[in-house]
């Protein structure tokens, strides 16, 4: 990554860590929309992603001071939105988060067979519909891009569950697409 690209919004982040609230603001109108799709996406309750993006947005301005400038702001502040997200899932453990632990997939396949004429609106509606436990690694997976291996750091779960949770949240996934095709 080069350094324009990292830098892009150095000037803001600067006024932000004197505490310039114009500044601040500047930055939440330029970022809001995107992480606050981030955290939807994991917590799948609008009221409660707007709460991480809340927590998110007023955490990274306390801790401004600690973003180093080796990754873009956007990087930063997302990693920040998506820990504030699982936090909330933890939090919110009414329904069950499905983490058991299982023994390890046999022939684990990554691979995601596509449904025909599916919009991308639809498979990320489609993925709020999973269980928690489901959703939150298949969107950490598929529409973050984290690894099994991250995804077992961040929800402190094995990375065998991890492959095996993905696997079936993309079943249960497909089968909620494949129903709606049939009879959408």
């Amino acid at each position: 990554m080069n350094s324009q690209t990292i830098n892009i919004h150095a000037g803001l982040i600067e006024r932000c860590r004197n505490g310039d609230q114009v500044a601040q603001y500047e930055i939440y109108q330029l970022y809001s929309k995107a992480m606050y799709n981030t955290a939807l996406r994991i917590c799948a309750v609008q009221e409660e992603a707007e709460d991480v993006l809340q927590e998110a947005f007023l955490s990274a301005f306390r801790n401004i001071a600690s973003y180093r400038e080796d990754s873009t702001f956007g990087a930063w502040l997302k990693r920040i939105v998506i820990n504030k997200a699982i936090t909330s899932l933890r939090r919110s453990e009414k329904e069950a988060l499905m983490m058991e632990e299982v023994e390890d997939v046999e022939k684990y396949d990554d691979g995601f067979e596509s449904v025909s004429g599916l919009t991308v609106e639809r498979v990320k509606a489609a993925v709020l519909e999973l269980p928690k436990g489901f959703r939150s690694v298949v969107s950490l997976y598929l529409f973050e891009g984290y690894d099994h291996k991250e995804i077992s750091d961040i929800l402190g779960i094995t990375e065998s569950t991890s492959k095996s949770q993905f696997k079936r949240g993309k079943d249960k996934l497909r089968q909620l697409l494949e129903k709606e095709v049939k009879y959408g």
